[in-house]
C-alpha cells in the first residue's frame, strides 16, 4: 500500500473531522476522581461529626452550610485558568500579609490569642486561613519566573517571602496554622529543586538553633512538646487529652463499637471530640476497618493531587498543584499524629472530618485551583 492510499485511508470522512467526544466533567472543569473522593470523605466527617458531637443537628448543619460554600467556591475557582491565578497572586500575597499586620494593630482578642479582624459588613475574618493559599501561590510565581533550580541569593529571598507572613501568624500566637502557611511555601521551594546539601545545612541550623527558639515559645506550648515526651506525668492535666485519645482509638478494635456508640467522647471523656480529636472518636466507633477506609480516601486524594501536578504544562502550575497537595498530607498527618501521641498538640484539623468551616472552605477552594490546573490544559499536536 502507498502512502496516498495509507494517508487517505485516515482522512475524516463525511465531513466530520477530528472531533472529540463532549466531557462534561471538562465542560464544568471538574475531576470526577477529585470530587468523588472529597465528597466520600465529606460524607464520613458528617456521619461522625453528628455522632461525636452527642448527636447534635444544628452542628451538623452547620458544618453542610460549609460544605456547601466551600464546594461552590471550589466551583468557581475551578473555571478560573491558571494564568489568571499566576498574574494575581502578588496581589493576593500583598493583601494577605495587610491584613496580619492589622490583626497585629487592631485585631480582636479571644481566649488569649489576638487572630480575627472585625471588618465592617463583613463580620469578624481569620487572615492567616487566606495565607494557606497566597503563601504556595506567591512563592510558585515568583520560582517561576527564574531559572531553576533555584540559586542561594534566590532561596534567600524566598525564605524572606515565607517568613514574613509565618512570623506574623506565630506571634498572634497560632502554632498550628504558622506551621501549615510555612509548610505551603517550603513546599513549593523543595519541588522547585532545592539541593539536598542546602537542605540539611538547615536542618543542623535549626537544630543548633533549638535552644533559642524555646525561649521563645509560649508557656503553654512549652507545656504541650513536655507532654509529648512524657504524657503520664500529668494524666489529669496536660496529658489528658493524649491518653484519652490513645484510649478512644485502642477500644475500637477491628470493627469498632459501632456508629453512635462510642464511650470514649459521649461520656465526655475525649475532650474536642468534634473537633481535633474526631479521628479519636471515628476510630473507636469504626474500628481499623473504618480508619483504613478514610486512609484510603485521603490515599486517592493525595494520590490524584500529585498527579495533576505532574501533568501540568507550566512551571508555576506544576509548583502550585504539588504544594497544594503536600499542604493537604500535612493536614492529615500533623492532626493524626498529635492524636495518637506522637507530634505534639497544636490544633490542626482533621480534613472534612473535624468540624471548622474556615477550614472546610479553605481545602475546597485549593482543591478548585487544582482542578482548574488540570482542566484548564491547552492541546498539543
Amino acid at each position: 500500500m502507498s502512502t496516498q492510499d495509507r494517508f487517505l485511508r485516515h482522512m475524516p470522512r463525511d465531513g466530520m473531522g477530528f472531533k472529540r467526544k463532549f466531557n462534561p466533567w471538562q465542560f464544568l472543569h471538574l475531576d470526577p476522581v477529585l470530587l468523588g473522593a472529597l465528597a466520600c470523605t465529606a460524607l464520613l466527617g458528617l456521619f461522625e461529626l453528628y455522632s461525636a458531637s452527642g448527636q447534635h443537628l444544628d452542628l451538623t448543619l452547620k458544618q453542610m452550610m460549609s460544605f456547601g460554600i466551600g464546594l461552590t467556591a471550589m466551583f468557581v475557582l475551578a473555571q478560573i485558568p491558571p494564568r489568571t491565578y499566576q498574574a494575581f497572586s502578588p496581589w493576593f500575597y500583598a493583601g494577605g500579609v495587610g491584613l496580619l499586620v492589622a490583626v497585629a494593630l487592631v485585631g480582636d482578642v479571644r481566649m488569649g490569642a489576638q487572630r480575627w479582624l472585625d471588618i465592617p459588613g463583613i463580620g469578624s475574618v481569620q487572615p492567616s486561613e487566606f495565607m494557606k493559599l497566597a503563601m504556595p501561590m506567591m512563592v510558585a510565581w515568583f520560582l517561576a519566573a527564574r531559572l531553576l533550580p533555584p540559586s542561594f541569593g534566590v532561596v534567600v529571598v524566598t525564605l524572606v517571602l515565607i517568613g514574613i507572613p509565618w512570623a506574623l501568624i506565630a506571634e498572634q500566637p497560632d502554632l498550628g496554622t504558622s506551621i501549615l502557611v510555612a509548610g505551603a511555601g517550603f513546599f513549593v521551594l523543595f519541588l522547585a529543586g532545592l539541593p539536598w546539601w542546602l537542605i540539611g545545612t538547615a536542618v543542623g541550623m535549626f537544630a543548633a538553633l533549638a535552644p533559642v527558639a524555646w525561649t521563645l515559645l509560649h508557656d503553654y506550648q512549652r507545656q504541650r512538646i513536655m507532654t509529648l515526651f512524657d504524657p503520664e506525668s500529668d494524666p489529669l492535666g496536660t496529658g489528658w487529652n493524649i491518653l484519652q485519645s490513645k484510649t478512644a482509638i485502642g477500644s475500637g478494635g477491628i470493627t469498632g463499637k459501632g456508629w453512635l456508640h462510642g464511650t470514649q467522647s459521649h461520656l465526655e471523656f475525649l475532650p474536642e471530640g468534634h473537633t481535633d480529636f474526631i479521628i479519636a472518636a471515628y476510630s473507636e466507633e469504626f474500628g481499623l476497618i473504618g480508619l483504613t477506609v478514610l486512609l484510603l480516601l485521603y490515599l486517592v486524594i493525595i494520590g490524584r493531587g500529585l498527579f495533576i501536578a505532574s501533568t501540568a504544562q507550566d512551571t508555576y502550575s506544576r509548583l502550585l498543584a504539588g504544594a497544594i497537595t503536600l499542604s493537604f498530607f500535612v493536614y492529615v498527618f500533623v492532626n493524626m499524629g498529635m492524636v495518637s501521641g506522637i507530634l505534639p498538640v497544636v490544633g490542626v484539623p482533621l480534613p472534612f472530618v473535624s468540624y471548622g468551616g474556615t477550614a472546610i472552605i479553605t481545602l475546597l477552594s485549593g482543591f478548585g485551583i487544582l482542578m482548574s490546573i488540570h482542566t484548564h490544559k491547552k492541546l498539543i499536536g
